[in-house]
């Protein structure tokens, strides 16, 4: 197997929500596709993957350093030699060449992306979903026939009150869905607490509600949410802190009963290792919300996932960021707490194959090769003609 191409291309997420600390009226994403020279049914296997979502794109970093390497590189140093495939873990070391430790978010983003490109060819000249690959080389081949999967919403938005936010609510529970998580933070506490109010009035039990602040309180703030939030028994309270506050996160892990969740800014295992270990994280109990295109890919998710077991963590602690179909390919292969989905948010990246079902908050599983972005109609348009 032979790399003969990788391209990338910057798309507009065109829209306008806000969360409590920015809007992503800018935000753009990088789409991958990596051409091989395997052939499948008469067609080249050409990889995909994009770079999750609140990051912005990252083509020049691909262009002028990552893709240079992978291409240069003589193809045979990049196969495992055992089924003659590219190996990621080995694309993954030729792409970090030259780079010096530290200043994460720099690379591993542009990295990450091309390692997941590059899992979705892997698995298509195997013709295998990607989730069955992973759980087979991660998990003795433990595959589900669907995975646990939250709906994140409730952004602010002008003109959205109280009746709205029920609605939306409510249409998402006609979709399936039995857990939602929406915004906090982007209003006064008092309004917050309203719209948690409001929340409820619908879902019924706290633990169908999670609430997210896109780490965007001022300590005293979080305290105040902490303290309001602690009787209500949601379930989880995310991102109340700076990412790199362990010891505001420490200090809310002492006071507040329920479940914390936090990780999906942060992008390398040694910053998932220092939040372990100063952090306050309780196992069993906390959730980590790695995003794994944005923080080196799927081989250094498993190192992360280990990272996590030694500390004595479970990977059913673990809901990574962003609701996309790598995400849930992950979820299934590495037998992951859940992923959670933002349909009709984030245009063409938001959600999972068109053909997907969520019923009692579980989602099915495509059979489909790879990431099976084929099945995403709008989106793999979009990739199809980078090639």
């Amino acid at each position: 197997m032979k790399i003969l191409d990788i391209r990338e291309i910057s798309v507009a997420l065109n829209t306008n929500m806000r969360n409590a600390v920015f809007d992503f009226s800018e935000m753009t994403t990088s789409v991958v596709a990596v051409l091989t020279d395997v052939m499948v049914e008469g067609r080249p296997v050409v990889g995909y993957a994009f770079n999750s979502t609140g990051r912005y794109a990252c083509g020049e970093v691909m262009r002028t350093r990552m893709i240079p390497r992978l291409l240069k590189a003589q193809p045979e140093s990049l196969l495992d030699p055992q089924t003659g495939l590219i190996d990621p873990e080995l694309a993954l070391a030729c792409m970090m060449q030259r780079e010096k430790p530290g200043g994460h978010t720099e690379r591993s983003v542009a990295v990450g992306t091309i390692e997941v490109a590059l899992w979705d060819a892997v698995a298509k000249a195997l013709r295998l979903p990607l989730h069955v690959v992973l759980a087979k080389r991660y998990r003795q081949g433990q595959v589900p026939d669907r995975v646990p999967c939250y709906v994140g919403g409730g952004w602010y938005a002008p003109g959205k009150g109280l009746p709205e936010l029920q609605d939306e609510i409510k249409s998402r529970l006609d979709e399936g869905y039995t857990t939602m998580k929406i915004k906090v933070g982007g209003a006064p506490l008092l309004e917050d607490l309203q719209r948690i109010d409001a929340a409820l009035q619908v879902l019924g039990s706290p633990q169908r509600l999670a609430v997210d602040a896109n780490a965007g309180f001022t300590p005293q703030r979080c305290r105040e949410y902490a303290r309001e939030l602690a009787p209500i028994g949601l379930r989880w309270l995310e991102e109340p802190t700076d990412p790199l506050d362990y010891a505001l996160l420490a200090e809310l892990a002492q006071s507040y009963p329920g479940a914390l969740a936090t990780g999906e800014n942060l992008f390398s295992t040694q910053d998932v290792r220092n939040l372990l270990q100063f952090g306050g994280l309780r196992a069993g109990q906390d959730i980590l919300q790695v995003d794994i295109p944005q923080s080196y890919g799927i081989v250094q998710f498993s190192r992360t996932l280990q990272v996590l077991k030694e500390w004595g963590g479970s990977p059913a602690q673990v809901f990574p960021h962003a609701g996309n179909l790598m995400t849930l390919s992950a979820v299934a292969g590495f037998g992951l707490g859940g992923c959670e989905a933002y349909p009709g948010v984030f245009g063409i990246f938001a959600g999972f194959a068109d053909d997907a079902q969520v019923s009692d908050g579980m989602i099915t599983l495509s059979s489909r090769p790879g990431i099976g972005f084929e099945g995403q109609n709008a989106l793999f348009k979009v990739m199809n003609a980078i090639f």
